[in-house]
């Protein structure tokens, strides 16, 4: 099984730059063994199985938590598949494959 995940989670009650705030959480997905890709707007994580992915999630939350945000905003995606792993770099390469874009 391979589980995409897409989320972002953030402090509302934090002012404008919770980058501090969220770089705990990267931090956190980094150190899982995890695959992942930080984006502008959220994050990517590829897990094995669905309860893993949802563990992150659950991670992230209790950072925030511990570390006095109040109110937390986060929006999830899920992709699961059974079957093949390294989804989240293959989806991409099929892509530019398709569009005749070559790898560097």
């Amino acid at each position: 099984m391979s589980v995409l995940l897409e989320f972002a989670m953030f402090p509302t009650d934090k002012g404008e730059s919770v980058g501090g705030y969220v770089s705990q959480v990267i931090r956190m997905i980094r150190d899982s063994g995890s695959d992942y890709q930080l984006t502008p707007m959220g994050t990517i994580i590829e897990t094995d199985t669905l309860p893993e992915a949802l563990a992150l999630v659950e991670a992230a939350y209790r950072i925030l938590e511990q570390a006095g945000c109040a109110r937390v905003y986060s929006s999830l995606k899920l992709d699961i598949r059974q079957g093949s792993g390294n989804r989240m770099q293959g989806k991409v390469d099929s892509v530019r494959e398709k569009i005749g874009e070559v790898r560097s």
